[in-house]
């Protein structure tokens, strides 16, 4: 069974409202709320304020339509203790909320490696990261959830997620694969993702792209940039298109999910907050269900 989801990130002028009413209208079965009206700090967000989640419980059940998971901004590439400390607190307020909402995960970020550390340096900087998964898995694991780290940054290299992913013991400790990521930005091939990350894959991010190296930032497009990046340090940028209109081989990513039993949701990440030049939500969303249901047929799947 097919489950499709949208990011948040592809309608960023949209409230909760706006997300039940279009979610199920474009075909979707949930949301990944990374952000509502432009605000990436969910915490802060009244819609989710201790008062208010019965309410929006009532309102998911109503509707039949979920909120698979929250995509923190939570990073652990902090070299200082303390920083890392907060990211943790963080993390187990985003854990709490997921799981008055019913979302399986909350999404952090390894982010970047120092560049300016030698094996020993960049060994230690691995283990913080590994640290700060290990201390929210087990947080997670008393509410029933799981942490997932993103292939994206530096960590859109699945080398470099392996071997940390090989610290951690927290069994509520997976990776996200944006399917993209590591395609795009490392060169690597899908099969050699998937056979490196397999054992921790439970969720995944789709989107498409061209290779446009000559194409210009105009200057709302440079300041969305520098607000993803005050974000996540390793925020790239890509020449985004609407999904199945690009170079991604979307077909091979699926029958290698399909070849490994793959159960997680298949979420479309179109990058709207970060790249405003690209198409409206309403242009782009409703696309992505027909065309992963497709693929999910074709790599020779059932409904």
């Amino acid at each position: 069974m097919i489950r499709t989801s949208f990011s948040t990130l592809g309608c960023p002028d949209w409230g909760w409202d706006e997300l039940l009413t279009f979610g199920p209208q474009f075909g979707y079965d949930g949301v990944e709320i990374r952000l509502l009206e432009r605000d990436t700090d969910l915490l802060a967000r009244p819609e989710f304020q201790r008062s208010e989640l019965a309410a929006r419980r009532t309102e998911l059940a109503d509707t039949g339509f979920s909120v698979c998971g929250l995509a923190s901004s939570v990073r652990f590439d902090e070299p200082g203790q303390q920083e890392r400390d907060v990211q943790v607190d963080v993390g187990k307020a985003y854990l709490e909320l997921a799981a008055e909402l019913g979302a399986k995960f909350v999404r952090v970020f390894g982010d970047v490696l120092p560049d300016d550390v030698d094996a020993t340096g960049r060994d230690r900087a691995i283990d913080n990261i590994a640290n700060g998964l290990q201390r929210l898995g087990e947080f997670a694991e008393t509410l029933d959830r799981t942490v997932i780290i993103e292939t994206h940054g530096d960590f859109s290299d699945s080398q470099l997620v392996q071997e940390m992913m090989r610290r951690v013991d927290s069994p509520a400790v997976g990776v996200l694969w944006d399917t993209h990521h590591p395609w795009r930005f490392f060169d690597e091939a899908l099969a050699t993702t998937l056979n490196r990350l397999q054992p921790w894959v439970l969720h995944t991010h789709w989107k498409d792209s061209i290779s446009n190296p000559s194409r210009q930032l105009d200057e709302a497009a440079g300041e969305a940039a520098q607000q993803a990046h005050s974000l996540m340090s390793g925020h790239r940028h890509a020449d985004y298109v609407l999904f199945g209109g690009g170079q991604f081989p979307a077909l091979e990513c699926m029958q290698l999910l399909r070849q490994s039993s793959y159960e997680g949701w298949f979420s479309f990440e179109w990058e709207k907050m970060w790249h405003p030049e690209i198409e409206t939500p309403e242009v782009a969303l409703p696309l992505f269900p027909k065309k992963i249901k497709q693929l999910w047929q074709l790599a020779g799947c059932t409904t």
